[in-house]
Order: C-alpha cells, then sequence, then structure tokens
C-alpha cells in the first residue's frame, strides 16, 4: 500500500530538521555550515540556498556540514556529499529516511563511514507553511555520515530518538 502524501508540492522538499535534533547533533560535530537550505530554515550561520545551487557548487566550511536534502531527489546529495567530505576536509552528516531498498542508500555505502539509525520513534520534521512539528512521518530516519580521514568503515550504530531529545532539548535554553 502506497500513502499518499498531502503536501502541497511548493514545500515538499522544505521541511526542517527540529531544532532539539539539530542542537544533539551539533553538540556532538559542531556544524558550521547547512548545505541544503533555505532563508527560512537554515540551522548554521552559514548556509546554502537553492540559489546557491549547492550540487554544483563547493561546500566551503570551517567545521562539520549538515545536510537534511531534498527528500524528493537523494542520490546527488549523497555523491556530492561524499565529494565535498574529501574536497573540504570536513565530516558530512545527512539525515535521510530510513530506507536501505533504494539506489542511493547503496550509493552512500560506497562511501560512507557511519549509519546511524533513528530508534523508537520517527521524527516529526518542522512544516514549512506553519513553522510547527508535524506528527506523520511515514518513515522512521537515520543519519549517513562521512568523516574525511579515515577509510570508510561502513558501520551501522543506533541511537533512540529520546536520546536525542534529552541532549537537543534544553540547548537553546541553556544559552
Amino acid at each position: 500500500m502506497t500513502i499518499k502524501s498531502n503536501t502541497p508540492a511548493h514545500d515538499k522538499d522544505c521541511w526542517q530538521t527540529p531544532l532539539w535534533l539539530f542542537d544533539a547533533l551539533d553538540i556532538e560535530f559542531g556544524f558550521w555550515l547547512d548545505s541544503a537550505a533555505s532563508d527560512k530554515n537554515a540551522l548554521c550561520a552559514h548556509w546554502l540556498t537553492e540559489a546557491d545551487d549547492a550540487l554544483n557548487s563547493e561546500w566551503i566550511s570551517h567545521g562539520a556540514i549538515w545536510n537534511n536534502p531534498p527528500y524528493s531527489n537523494i542520490r546527488p546529495w549523497v555523491e556530492k556529499a561524499a565529494e565535498q567530505c574529501i574536497q573540504q576536509r570536513q565530516t558530512v552528516v545527512m539525515l535521510v529516511p530510513e530506507d536501505m531498498s533504494v539506489g542511493w542508500f547503496s550509493k552512500a555505502l560506497e562511501s560512507v563511514d557511519e549509519v546511524r539509525i533513528i530508534t523508537d520513534g520517527r521524527i516529526n520534521f518542522i512544516e514549512p507553511s506553519t513553522g510547527l512539528e508535524k506528527k506523520g512521518n511515514s518513515k522512521g530516519s537515520m543519519l549517513l555520515i562521512w568523516r574525511p580521514f579515515i577509510s570508510p568503515r561502513r558501520m551501522f550504530t543506533i541511537v533512540s530518538k529520546a536520546a536525542l531529545m534529552a541532549i537537543g532539548q534544553g540547548v537553546r535554553r541553556a544559552t
């Protein structure tokens, strides 16, 4: 059975990562660049928008690179992340649907160091039209992590949604 989305076409690829999730990962990785953002949903001090044409640009960064790609076409983002990890000498962390049956996942396994599966719940992304978290994500999520100075280990690890929430929810209140 296929589940049809009710999201308007112009919003389908503009969903924002929840702040608690980004903050939890930012503590670990120290993000400098959001490589797939808009002026409304950028999570780093430096970001690339659709107008910047991130797939045909250098992801110049002085820290780790965050990427929540448009889910309508993930493969070119996987290829670009692998390339830019090496060229920029920076870790790249990509948030994607947990689906290991697709071609882009096989492509990622050629170069990714770690696949981190988020367990115990689905991520509620921020809807672009309302700015609020929306329940009903049809798939789980996972992180693809490229690291520049090691041969890819292709590790599979897990982290619970609750653990990430516990780390990330207090970050912005504490500052």
